[in-house]
This record gives structure tokens, sequence and C-alpha cells, in this order.
């Protein structure tokens, strides 16, 4: 067994002997650590393919729910003899608190933990500009913005694919991003 003391570690220079210039591989070898040190710490911005796909999951989610609590209430109304009137008027509430889910659900998320179940599921998050979470009344004005996005046939979104952070209207008016979120690895249990 050996007693020597262990070797102090290697640090890369990017100068040569005596602070001298680099020479051309180690130069292109210290440009290439700081640009990959910088792109690890800039959050790489979620483009248009990948924000849609979450929010279709995160529409039939929404749906889906709808769906299953508009049956059983239907089957529950279905027991009694009701005039066409209060089935206009139960029709109508539907609406409404369809509505106000809708808005809960992604409010809700946005502004606690930034992600719905959806962008998790992309592994995305959406993000204050300083990559901090959403406040309530920024999530309630993305929520506005994003039908006005939709609906003149998507222009609204077009941005994302030219704004260099990757941002749609609903995201300039809110001043938030969609970033890349990491998936967590957890580690294994053994035993």
């Amino acid at each position: 067994m050996s007693t020597e003391p262990p070797l102090p570690p290697v640090t890369p220079r990017v100068g040569g002997a005596n602070g001298a210039a680099p020479d051309g591989a180690a130069a292109a070898e210290a440009a290439a650590t700081v640009v990959a040190a910088r792109d690890a710490a800039r959050p790489g911005y979620a483009g248009l393919a990948t924000r849609v796909i979450a929010f279709a999951a995160d529409a039939a989610i929404i749906d889906g729910v709808a769906i299953l609590v508009s049956v059983a209430v239907g089957l529950g109304l279905s027991l009694f003899d009701l005039p066409d009137s209060v089935g206009t008027l139960f029709a109508a509430v539907g609406a409404v608190v369809f509505l106000v889910w809708m808005a809960a659900y992604f409010i809700v998320f946005w502004s606690t933990t930034g992600q719905t179940p959806g962008s998790r599921l992309m592994q995305i998050r959406v993000q204050n500009g300083r990559g901090g979470t959403v406040r309530v009344r920024h999530a309630v004005l993305r929520l506005l913005f994003l039908p006005v996005a939709i609906i003149p046939l998507g222009a609204g979104l077009v941005p994302i694919l030219i704004d260099s952070r990757r941002r749609a209207l609903q995201d300039m008016v809110a001043g938030t991003v969609v970033t890349y979120v990491p998936p967590v690895v957890r580690p294994a249990r053994h035993g």
C-alpha cells in the first residue's frame, strides 16, 4: 500500500506558458467551454409544437372532467320531471361552471408550480421573465390573451417562431416565458 499524498486536481489553462496567448486548439476548447457553460445556465425556451401538445393534453383533461360531471348531473336530473326552462337554466349554469373550471385550472397551475399536467408531460414550465413563479394577476392576463392569440388563425402564436425567447402574444402581454424543465431524477431504491 502506497503512502504518497494524492495529486492536486488538474485545472485546464487557457493561456500558454508564462501567460502567452493560447494556441488554436486550446483557444477553441476554452471558447467551447465558455459557450457550453453559458448555454447550460440559459433556459431552453419551449417551441410551438411542444406547447401545442401540452395544451392539447390540458384540453383533454379539462373536457374529460367536464364531461364526467355533466353526465353525472344529467343522470341525476333525469330522475325528475323538470320543465324545459329549468333545463335551459341548468345548461347556462353549466356553461358558466365550465368556464370557471377552465380558468381556475390554468390560473392555479401557472401561479403555483408553473406547470399544468400537460406542461409536466412535455417537461415545460411557465415562468415570469426572471425565471420565477408567475403571479396570479399575470396568470389571469396570460389566460385572457390566450384566445386573442389563437382566434385570428393562430396569428398570436407566430412570434414563437421568430422571438428569441419564443414568446407568443399572451407571453409578451403577461411578461412570461415557457422554458424546458429537466426531468426530476429520483434515486433508485435498493433492497
